[in-house]
């Protein structure tokens, strides 16, 4: 490929610093390389000097190559979060089946444990495909009534155990 060649006038662009970037612009346009980005482009400057390149020739001759090096680059690969090992739906009811919340009265509010349990039991059974699936969202916006009198699951617990549920379930193989 020729030398790209700018008109000189008595006050432009530093002729060196033009030719440089130039020559990696055309060099990645050649290639396919992403040596030089469009906005790296963009981001450059230079100095005037008494004889340098005509300002307006070489900016026009950027704005030329921004758009060519987006029209002409491969976007570069996506980058994806490391994969999770897929979770088999039977260990998530296992462990779900094998949890046990403490007990709270007096005081301190729990949870309904009626309803902390029957939620359980439809992610179960969606899980088992006996029942229409619960999803992490729904897992993560569970809310429950608390009660002071009869039986009430600590409140604490149960949230860090249906945050790890919702993780489970983003990951189960089903």
């Amino acid at each position: 490929m020729h030398k790209r060649r700018f008109p000189v006038v008595l006050r432009g662009y530093d002729c060196a610093q033009v030719d440089a970037l130039t020559e990696r612009i055309e060099r990645a346009l050649r290639t396919g390389s992403w040596e030089i980005t469009p906005e790296d482009v963009m981001r450059s400057r230079f100095a005037v000097v008494l004889r340098g390149y005509d300002q307006r020739a070489v900016d026009e001759f950027l704005y030329e190559s921004i758009a060519e090096l987006r029209a002409r680059m491969a976007p570069p690969p996506p980058r994806r979060p490391p994969e999770r090992p897929r979770v088999e739906p039977a260990r998530v009811i296992g462990w779900i089946e094998g949890t046990r919340f403490s007990s709270r009265s007096g005081e301190h509010a729990g949870y309904d444990a009626r309803d902390v349990d029957a939620f359980l039991d439809r992610v179960i059974a969606g899980l088992r495909g006996q029942g229409p699936r619960v999803d992490a969202a729904e897992v993560r916006a569970a809310s429950f009534r608390t009660v002071r009198l009869g039986l009430g699951y600590d409140r604490r617990e149960v949230d860090h155990f249906l945050s790890r549920l919702a993780e489970a379930l983003e990951s189960a193989a089903y």
